[in-house]
């Protein structure tokens, strides 16, 4: 995808550059022809008042002839009475053309005559000129064919040309500058093509320039190290959750091949009881990954306001093997899910059960945010494995002998649903025992 995204980059500034370099062929080219349109107009006027030059020193001389010979198109003199004097020979015998006349200040007028009869209709440069003599004045009129809104052909094969060679160069240099730029791009593509065929380590190469590409490059790589460590987790996630439904599936298959070897010689209700036990061990395996498979789907919960202290005063209530003191501040009141809120406490309670001596203390407190700490007076957890006992399945070596009851998931299910009301639960330092504190943001009336 990444590869065809480049390719569609690469095509898409290639045919923008392009239309970008047309749309300025083509404006610098009407400027040309503007421009070089009028300068070859006033070119071929300044040419015709000078050929009309001919004709005035002849009539200032009296000498001027019935025809006259030129490069112009057409020349008609027009003595003062109106009538034509001379004329080229194509002009010979033809009326008076046109009735204009120079500013009285000037003596000369140029303009443009369309539809005359005698130019089979092409439109005509006309110069007129005034001759001043005793008898009156005389008119000179010259014509000669406009000048064509694109001067020449040649000039607009010219500019097809140069436009067309313009917009071809900058297609290529586009494609290849941006090829170029984009080079790291099919690196990346490439690479990725390699992790999803073969086991190796997931990174891509990341480019030293191109600041755009080389921030995408260090964005994948992040994306593709939170992709390996879930793929690592769920690794280690299946690995262990396999080996602790095998332990009590392990422990009943045991128990009825002890019983069908014997059956006469077995205690039946002792057997059934063991039974039970592996079963309700089983059961809270799979309540417990059911839990977590719904933690991290993002289940939504019916979240409403919960007094953290009412809810302890409720879940302490049940008998438990070890002695359990509350320290509660009345209205410290949260937003979250009651009843993962007390899934919560539960996890945190039976884990403090199974490693305190004698007593656990469970405090409920405001202090910026609502504070809620479970404090047993075990042997407490290391700094660092502080934050080992959160993770699935887990169980530290020193304390399996007294968490045969557990599943392994607890703490994990605890931190997640910590998460999910934007709180934290960490393991903090204490005298004696395991601390752990619960943080959430107080609800906001």
């Amino acid at each position: 995808m990444i590869a065809r995204l480049g390719r569609s980059i690469r095509a898409r500034l290639a045919l923008w550059a392009s239309v970008a370099m047309a749309l300025l062929c083509l404006t610098a080219g009407t400027v040309l022809m503007w421009t070089g349109y009028h300068a070859a107009v006033d070119l071929r006027t300044r040419d015709m008042i000078s050929d009309s030059r001919r004709p005035i020193h002849l009539i200032k001389a009296h000498e001027l002839p019935p025809a006259i010979d030129g490069p112009l198109k057409g020349i008609q003199v027009v003595d003062p009475s109106g009538r034509v004097a001379s004329s080229t020979p194509n002009l010979a015998g033809a009326p008076r053309l046109s009735q204009v006349m120079p500013d009285p200040i000037r003596s000369d007028r140029v303009t443009e005559a369309c539809g005359l009869p005698q130019f089979r209709g092409e439109c005509q440069i006309m110069v007129v000129s005034r001759v001043h003599r005793t008898d009156g004045d005389w008119l000179v009129y010259a014509f000669d064919p406009s000048v064509p809104w694109y001067i020449h052909p040649a000039a607009i094969g010219l500019m097809a040309g140069m436009s067309g060679l313009l917009i071809a160069i900058s297609w290529f240099g586009v494609s290849r500058v941006v090829a170029k730029t984009l080079a790291p791009v099919d690196e990346i593509t490439e690479r990725l093509n390699e992790i999803s065929r073969a086991e190796e380590a997931m990174r891509v190469p990341v480019p030293e320039n191109a600041d755009e590409v080389k921030a995408l490059a260090e964005a994948a790589n992040r994306m593709l190290a939170r992709m390996e460590a879930a793929v690592e987790q769920q690794r280690r996630f299946a690995s262990d959750a396999s080996h602790d439904l095998r332990s009590p599936i392990t422990a009943m298959r045991a128990e009825v091949e002890a019983a069908m070897l014997a059956p006469q010689e077995t205690d039946w209700r002792e057997t059934g009881r063991k039974l039970m036990d592996s079963l309700n061990r089983l059961q809270n395996i799979v309540s417990d990954l059911l839990t977590l498979a719904k933690l991290d789907a993002g289940a939504p919960g019916a979240f409403e306001p919960v007094d953290l202290a009412e809810l302890v005063a409720a879940e302490t209530t049940r008998p438990r093997a070890k002695k359990v003191i509350t320290s509660l501040q009345p209205g410290v009141v949260v937003t979250g899910d009651r009843l993962r809120l007390a899934r919560l406490l539960t996890n945190l309670l039976d884990n403090a059960e199974r490693h305190a001596d004698s007593t656990i203390l469970v405090t409920v407190r405001r202090n910026g945010k609502a504070v809620l700490e479970v404090l047993d007076d075990g042997a407490g957890i290391a700094p660092e494995q502080r934050e080992v006992v959160f993770r699935r399945f887990t169980r530290l070596d020193a304390s399996r002998s007294r968490d045969a009851g557990g599943t392994g998931l607890g703490l994990s299910i605890a931190r997640e649903i910590a998460q999910l009301h934007q709180g934290t639960l960490k393991i903090e330092d204490s005298d004696v025992g395991a601390r752990f504190v619960l943080r959430i943001p107080i609800r906001q009336d």
